[in-house]
Parts: C-alpha cells; sequence; structure tokens
C-alpha cells in the first residue's frame, strides 16, 4: 500500500490512487472529512459548479474537496471509462487541487439499476472543514470493484465474464481485501466505520454471511448499505466502498 501524501492546501491527506481517483482520504488533527447527500442528483459537469458555489458558502477553498459520488445511466467499455476520466481529471486540474500531478480526490462511480440519466451525474460529495473538538480521525475509503490494484485494463479484472456463485465471491473476496488494505493505509480502524456500502446486482447472502462478516467488524454493528447496482465497467460485478465521517448533511 503507497505511502500518503498530505494536501499542501486541502487540510488532508491521501492514498495515491491512479489517474481518476485516490484510493482514500483522511483529514488532518483539527480538522473533519464532512459528507454531503445531495437531495437532487446534477450531471456531474455542472455538480462542480455546485460544489464550488457550496464551499464558497462554507468559507472553504476549492481544495477542501476531498471525495466525490457519481452515478452512471449504465457501465462504460473500458475505453470508454478512459475518456470519461480524461474529461473529469480535466476539471480536477482546473480547479489546481492536483498535488506534483497526483490526483487526490476519492470516488465512488457505480451504475444503479434503473438510474434515469444521460450521463453521470452528481449524488454526494465530502469536504475537508476545521474541528479541533474532534478527537478521532474522519475518513473517506474509496470505491474499488475486482480490478487488480493500480490497473485500468479489461484483463486486470478477476474471473473476468464469470458470474457463478464461486465467481462473485471470489470477486468480493478481493474487494474485501482492498477495503481492508485501504483503511489501514490511512491509518483508520473498524470502530471508526459509519457506513459499509456494497455495489452489485448479485445476491449478498454468502458474501455475508461467509466473508463480510468475518473481515469487517463494523457490518455486525451497523450492517451493509447495498444499492443495487452494476460498477462503472463492463464485466466488473462487486463494488464497495466505506465511509468513517461523524457529520453527514443533505442538502
Amino acid at each position: 500500500m503507497p505511502t500518503l501524501i498530505a494536501h499542501p492546501t486541502g487540510n488532508y491527506r491521501f492514498l495515491p490512487g491512479i489517474a481518476p481517483y485516490s484510493c482514500g482520504v483522511v483529514a488532518d488533527p483539527g480538522f473533519e472529512v464532512v459528507h454531503v447527500a445531495l437531495q437532487q442528483p446534477r450531471d456531474w459537469f455542472d455538480g462542480f459548479e455546485f460544489v464550488e458555489r457550496f464551499l464558497q458558502r462554507q468559507a472553504r477553498p476549492r481544495a477542501a474537496l476531498c471525495a466525490m459520488e457519481l452515478r452512471s445511466p449504465s457501465p462504460f467499455t473500458m475505453q470508454g471509462f478512459i475518456e470519461f476520466n480524461r474529461e473529469y481529471c480535466a476539471v480536477l486540474e482546473s480547479w489546481g487541487v492536483f498535488v506534483e500531478g497526483q490526483n487526490p480526490i476519492a470516488r465512488t462511480n457505480v451504475a444503479p439499476v434503473g438510474w434515469n440519466s444521460n450521463a453521470p451525474q452528481l449524488v454526494g460529495f465530502s469536504f475537508v472543514r476545521p474541528n479541533p473538538e474532534l478527537a478521532r480521525p474522519t475518513w473517506i475509503v474509496a470505491g474499488a470493484g475486482e480490478l487488480r490494484e493500480g490497473t485500468l485494463v479489461d484483463d486486470g479484472i478477476i474471473r473476468r465474464g464469470e458470474t457463478s456463485g464461486d465467481a462473485i465471491f471470489e470477486k468480493a473476496r478481493y474487494v474485501v481485501q482492498v477495503m481492508c488494505a485501504r483503511l489501514a493505509g490511512l491509518g483508520g480502524s473498524w470502530s471508526e466505520v459509519s457506513r459499509v456500502s456494497a455495489y452489485t446486482i448479485h445476491s449478498l447472502d454468502r458474501v455475508l454471511a461467509e466473508l463480510l462478516l468475518g473481515e469487517m467488524p463494523a457490518v455486525a454493528r451497523s450492517g451493509v448499505r447495498w444499492l443495487y447496482s452494476r460498477p462503472p465497467v463492463i464485466d466488473i460485478e462487486f463494488e464497495m466502498d466505506l465511509q468513517g465521517v461523524v457529520t453527514e448533511w443533505l442538502v
């Protein structure tokens, strides 16, 4: 797992990932990550304008943005996903939030079944604000599917094209390993988890009983938020993310 990198103006540290997103973020001491859910989704490009206005009202800079949540109308081909990411990253670069050429912003982007839109939409984001009284870390673990860490190629998909029960279980086991590694890399603990989310159209029965309850202690306490959804790329079948926040707003 890579070493945490400090964002010089964002008041958080991030685990480097690949070009479209980091693997996760954790607020600096004296600050907290706040999660914001949108009552009305916005097309992703317009969503950046909404986020900027929101940050201005909070007297926070663009650099305080640390995570984005997107929903797509359907999964991309791998090439289509790469092309979308170029446009998305170009906006972040224009914001000046990159750190020495690396994208610090964590992200989850999935395709819910029945989602009615013509393009990816913003449904939530997270930002960092001062909170000197908060004694615990707050963080976001970025979404990950069964695509081998550090890759963005079809051949990196675990058991690509397979959807048997055993294949889904193996995919989920890999994703859980990634979640656990990213959480450890952020210096977080399971006692700090505020939400465990799973994104798949496949049954969670076996995955929950034989995998999640044993590997993710937070699941026994607070359960799993299951969004009946496909991950953002064709042939990826199972995705998860984690949140460890104490403040959530609906706007």
